[in-house]
């Protein structure tokens, strides 16, 4: 089974990426898992709660729309 790519997915590895940060430095600046940084990146977590997506948008200095649009 092929992994989608999902809007979330692309946005956060290129803000990411942007930033010059590494997914577990993302995931020590947002206070979250680095496996939960990995599966959305990847595309298996595509339903993150509101909770993480705001932490991983507070640690990126975006809003939580840009990080999902």
């Amino acid at each position: 089974m092929s992994k989608q790519v999902y809007p979330l997915s692309s946005n956060l590895k290129q803000l990411r990426e942007k930033k010059r940060l590494s997914q577990d430095r993302l995931a020590k600046l947002a206070d979250v898992a680095n496996n939960t940084i990995i599966k959305i990146e990847q595309g298996e977590n595509i339903n993150p709660t509101l909770e993480t997506l705001m932490k991983v948008a507070k640690a990126l200095d975006v809003s939580v729309d840009e990080l999902i649009k």
